[in-house]
């Protein structure tokens, strides 16, 4: 199957989207770090953002395989979209009952939101440019 190859992304969008997610998690777990709360709380709300990251990373990747004309289950894309919106509805319902200041509870959101933003738009770039390096080693080898 010949597949257009995608665009090779600019060195300062890698740069941009490598930097947006270390900056979004390093945010998101020096403010857990920081919290009053308990441990327990903390755990919860760091377990919330390893579901979600992992949710948007299997998403984008579902997404693009089904793009791409792979097969992909509908039960699996299903799943994917239920465990980022699980992820996202859990973190709303936990802020909202959580004993924060306003702020502090604006703070979590936008981290977590920054965070699965740019980890999409890392995992993205490295398909980008695993095909890319992919087709070059197979022009190479004719």
């Amino acid at each position: 199957m010949n597949q257009a190859l995608p665009a090779r992304p600019s060195g300062a969008f890698v740069g941009a989207s490598w930097g947006a997610l270390i900056v979004g998690l390093i945010a998101y777990l020096v403010g857990l770090w920081n919290a009053q709360m308990q441990l327990n709380e903390k755990g919860y709300y760091f377990t919330i953002m390893l579901l979600g990251s992992f949710a948007a990373v299997s998403l984008q990747k579902t997404m693009r395989d089904r793009t791409e004309g792979q097969v992909v289950t509908g039960m699996y894309m299903g799943f994917c979209w239920l465990a980022l919106a699980g992820a996202i509805a859990l973190l709303g319902l936990g802020l909202t009952n959580a004993t924060l200041a306003l702020s502090e509870k604006g703070f979590f959101a936008m981290s977590f939101v920054l965070t699965l933003f740019a980890i999409i738009a890392v995992q993205k770039n490295v398909r980008d440019l695993a095909a890319l390096g992919a087709a070059a080693s197979l022009r190479a080898a004719d």
